[in-house]
């Protein structure tokens, strides 16, 4: 069976669309429609819609456009990371919205896709988010982690506070090691494989790392690991 129709094992993803075009909303579900493992459960025209529906639905992935009406996105995605259980935001994005993408990680979304993506690479993505990685267009990774980190001051909200050694100073040694693969963009399952522990493992180790250093996704804190010099 093909990537495109893969299913996994457990409970399909459950994903809310949130985008002011009807067409743009139309093409994306068309395309996860292929995909046994992924569920579209809700669509918004506007991010005031996709907050309620996101809590409504308790969705997994939410696919956020940035700039809609009566909430745009930035102000959205604020919103839906504060959700519990908290669906992994994923930003919809086109390349002149630079500084938006840039807003929008720092304000805890999970990463961020062109809109022009091919099929497979939006239901690569939907799944990654559904993982816990970071999801990354590669067309414009490297300019928004520039931007970011010549802002200067602290990345993201949460209760971290200070400078990036301070942040990193109750992590243990295996957490560093962990952070410092997130800054290399390394998934979940590199992660594990190079360090030869589980996935879940993994997993409770992103969590406390997010945690200690007051970052709300990994995206955060790979920009944090590239701060304090972990990520090389």
């Amino acid at each position: 069976m093909s990537d495109l129709h893969g299913a996994r094992a457990a409970q399909p993803v459950r994903v809310l669309l949130a985008d002011d075009e009807e067409m743009i909303r139309h093409g994306v579900r068309l395309i996860l429609r292929h995909a046994e493992d992924i569920d579209v459960v809700a669509e918004a025209a506007n991010g005031a819609e996709a907050v309620e529906l996101a809590a409504r639905n308790q969705v997994d992935v939410a696919l956020v456009d940035i700039r809609m009406p009566v909430l745009d996105g930035l102000a959205a995605i604020e919103q839906l990371v504060r959700l519990d259980p908290k669906p992994q935001v994923v930003m919809l994005t086109t390349f002149g919205d630079e500084e938006n993408v840039t807003r929008a990680l720092q304000a805890g979304a999970s990463g961020f896709l062109l809109k022009d993506e091919g099929p497979q690479e939006l239901i690569s993505a939907v799944r990654a988010a559904a993982a816990g990685d970071a999801v990354l267009s590669p067309g414009v990774t490297g300019h928004v982690v520039k931007r970011m980190l010549q802002g200067g001051g602290r990345i993201g909200g949460g209760t971290g506070a200070g400078g990036p050694d301070q942040r990193l100073a109750a992590l243990t040694d295996r957490e560093r090691e962990v952070l410092a693969m997130l800054g290399q963009g390394l998934s979940n399952l590199d992660i594990g494989s190079r360090l030869e522990i589980g996935l879940g493992t993994v997993k409770t180790h992103v969590g406390r790392i997010l945690d200690k250093t007051g970052t709300q996704s990994r995206v955060q804190a790979a920009l944090l690991a590239h701060q304090s010099g972990l990520a090389g």
